[in-house]
């Protein structure tokens, strides 16, 4: 294996970021695009420094002609790999893109917990981070949503199995560049060329305008800064939550939930905001839009009986002395 400045790049990210534990039980998972291939072929370069053990994971959507013949490539670098080999073939609706997600990181729990892998790597990159930080900012999405693909998580809130991503630190000029490099075999997934999903049309288009009309590393610099917002957000979260046990009381007989708005003000208005987010999802059981969490933090310094528009299931925030409450609307 010829060690290269790449090698050394991701071999040092996995040390600082603490990604893959030495001898780890790792299912990587491989489409057969230039990505999963340069990961998988990574990750064995870097085994013998590691003592990994590493499988082949590929998930068959049924989408395309030669959804088979796919597999079968990826079966057949596995085999040259000399890797178990493990195939999941969808039955149900895979037919949006959240739904095909889900049944991947279920066959991907599945097999994991039945071979006892502890972690399930994938080749998203930073190009892939930029893209979902773009299309999630179109969204009108939160802080939370423009942190866009994390390092690790857990598979789900009740396993112990690890999503990992290695090459967020990577673009994918970097990844087809090693792959015609080590001559791996990459194979063309036709949907990338489907210009009616959004993701393509950032992936073809809006990237590339970017990188054209702005900055050739453009994709790297947005990766950037979902990495810098994935701190930011979770250090305002946890003191949200602190911040929401101490204005939020609750007598634990039924509605009767309030908040002290007086104490609340005085926060920063970021706090503010996700406090009363935290109160709408928590109490009121609906996730809010922006101009309801605005309508909300209006009610602060209101006078009496003060009181928001409608919210969803007929709720209703009112000004009561020191306190915002809330009731349901009967009429």
């Amino acid at each position: 294996m010829p060690w290269t400045l790449f090698h050394a790049q991701v071999h040092q990210t996995l040390r600082d970021r603490k990604l893959l534990p030495s001898g780890a039980k790792i299912l990587v998972a491989v489409s057969g695009g230039q990505d999963s291939l340069c990961l998988a072929q990574l990750l064995l370069d870097l085994q013998p420094l590691w003592a990994w053990d590493l499988s082949i994971v590929h998930c068959d959507h049924g989408w395309r002609s030669d959804s088979a013949d796919n597999a079968h490539h990826v079966r057949s670098m596995a085999q040259t790999w000399e890797l178990p080999y493990y195939e999941a073939v969808a039955q149900g609706d895979v037919s949006t893109e959240a739904k095909a997600r889900n049944w991947r990181y279920e066959s991907f729990l599945t097999i994991a917990d039945i071979e006892n892998h502890t972690h399930i790597a994938l080749g998203h990159t930073a190009t892939d981070r930029a893209e979902t930080l773009i299309y999630n900012l179109a969204r009108g999405s939160g802080a939370e949503g423009l942190q866009a693909l994390g390092w690790s998580r857990l598979i789900r809130s009740d396993s112990q199995v690890q999503i990992i991503r290695p090459l967020l630190a990577v673009t994918r000029t970097q990844t087809g560049e090693f792959c015609r490099d080590r001559q791996l075999s990459i194979w063309y997934d036709i949907t990338n060329d489907d210009l009616t999903y959004s993701r393509n049309r950032i992936r073809q288009q809006i990237i590339p305008l970017l990188q054209e009309a702005l900055n050739p590393q453009a994709d790297r610099h947005l990766a950037q800064t979902a990495e810098l917002l994935t701190a930011d957000v979770l250090f305002l979260q946890e003191q949200a939550e602190i911040l929401y046990g101490q204005v939020v009381e609750n007598s634990g007989l039924g509605q009767d939930y309030k908040l002290n708005r007086h104490q609340l003000a005085a926060a920063p208005l970021a706090l503010q905001r996700r406090v009363l987010r935290l109160f709408c999802k928590s109490v009121l059981e609906f996730n809010p839009t922006f101009e309801q969490i605005e309508d909300l933090i209006m009610l602060l310094p209101s006078p009496q009986q003060s009181q928001s528009s409608t919210f969803k299931g007929g709720a209703i925030v009112r000004v009561m002395g020191d306190y915002l409450t809330w009731s349901q609307d009967r009429n």
